[in-house]
């Protein structure tokens, strides 16, 4: 999808329906790849700063807690 997706064809969509993923799981799959896609498009032309690897893993902990709710600052802090 992101490097090529004028190669996409419904044949596609169907050998991933034909391994058992249900057709709402292909959809959400895709909506997260299209998020995805314009998250990076907008990192890399805003100039937006990849956290270090120390940020990632103590905002890992909150989103296992509680999934992607946004949460003031406040809130993180507590947990």
């Amino acid at each position: 999808m992101t490097l090529a997706p004028g190669e996409l064809a419904p044949a596609d969509a169907d050998a991933v329906l034909a391994t058992g993923v249900s057709r709402e799981a292909l959809i959400d799959a895709i909506r997260v790849c299209a998020l995805f896609n314009m998250i990076v498009r907008l990192a890399d032309s805003l100039g937006w700063e990849v956290p270090p690897p120390e940020a990632f893993a103590s905002r890992g902990r909150v989103l296992l807690e509680s999934g992607y709710r946004l949460r003031t600052a406040d809130e993180i802090r507590a947990l």
